[in-house]
């Protein structure tokens, strides 16, 4: 009876475990959500992954050579990506994904190639972070690069 009593405690233990632990591929999992639903013009699939008042920055070079952040809200993106012209077609290419993680937070960097109707408008990097929140694990701020040159196309 005491084995039986050790060996359950044993599984439980174990099964709580593994239920706790964020993985790379849930990482992964998080990021393809948002842009499963970018790239489908659902908002309500993207917000699912997306603390509210999500903080989002880009950073880029300007057209005078100075270095630029512009500062951004999740809200914003959201509301771009509804009012998305039906005659445009945004394609996000992720070509990678590196992934961190230490207990509840996790990184996520995904290098880009941005496709509008077909053409190749810009690229650079994503930098998700993400957060076991009460909600569970979500987008807690968004960062991204954007460059017009040295782009390497698939």
């Amino acid at each position: 009876m005491k084995i039986l009593v050790n060996l359950s405690l044993l599984l439980t233990t174990i099964f709580i475990s593994a239920q706790e632990n964020f993985s790379t591929a849930d990482a992964r999992g998080i990021v393809d959500t948002f842009f499963e639903g970018f790239h489908k013009g659902d908002t309500l699939k993207m917000r699912s992954v997306m603390i509210e008042n999500l903080p989002a920055q880009t950073v880029f070079t300007g057209n005078d050579g100075q270095p630029h952040v512009r500062d951004g809200n999740g809200e914003d993106f959201l509301i771009a990506i509804a009012n998305r012209p039906e005659d445009q077609q945004w394609e996000e290419r992720l070509l990678d994904y590196g992934v961190q993680i230490d207990g509840n937070l996790a990184h996520v960097w995904t290098p880009y190639e941005f496709w509008l109707n077909g053409s190749l408008l810009h690229c650079g990097a994503n930098a998700f972070t993400l957060a076991k929140t009460e909600d569970g694990w979500k987008i807690i701020h968004l960062i991204d690069s954007r460059r017009r040159s040295d782009c390497k196309t698939e």
